[in-house]
């Protein structure tokens, strides 16, 4: 079971690099950007990110995941002045989530926790931020792709290189690693 710890946090830590590849290659004020009124901002995600993470894994294991301090409604506005704040408030909720991770052993995974008063247990919670976390920042990679297009800098196998990464993958001895490893 240690493994999955592992390869959570390996998991976790490859979407928090996908995102910051992403913003990295924008212009300051394409973080704030909204396409239309009713979408959000790529700061509006960051804020809505850290925010969830903050209040999930803040005392994860001893009160529940939705923090009677959150505000979830205005995560989704825009608070940040410029791209060191926002990125200040985007490292404070990866730490906030990584220091739980790292505190957790393999006799927590069984243990129930609360989110909203539904019970999970440590390791049904964790998957579930293993599908919000990376569905944002999906949101923040599409929008940062569509910003920068024919100047983006692919995150994954670049469009047409199948081969050329699959020949890679395929020269290297079978092993048992995470995907993340060489990247």
């Amino acid at each position: 079971m240690n493994s999955y710890l592992e390869s959570a946090q390996k998991q976790f830590l490859y979407y928090k690099m996908l995102g910051e590849k992403a913003m990295v290659q924008l212009e300051e004020e394409q973080l704030f950007l909204q396409y239309n009124g009713e979408s959000n901002s790529i700061a509006m995600v960051v804020n809505h990110l850290a925010g969830n993470m903050l209040s999930r894994f803040t005392d994860f294991l001893t009160t529940d995941g939705e923090k009677p301090w959150r505000n979830r409604d205005a995560e989704f506005t825009n608070p940040f002045r410029n791209r060191a704040e926002l990125m200040g408030r985007w490292n404070e909720g990866w730490d906030c989530l990584m220091n739980a991770l790292n505190a957790l052993t393999p006799a927590d995974l069984e243990k129930i926790i609360y989110i909203r008063n539904d019970g999970h247990t440590v390791t049904e919670a964790l998957n579930r931020q293993l599908a919000h976390y990376p569905y944002h920042i999906g949101q923040i990679v599409f929008m940062a792709k569509m910003f920068r297009n024919e100047e983006w800098q692919t995150l994954s196998i670049a469009r047409n290189r199948s081969g050329d990464y699959n020949q890679r993958k395929f020269s290297q001895e079978k092993d048992r690693r995470h995907f993340t490893d060489d990247l």
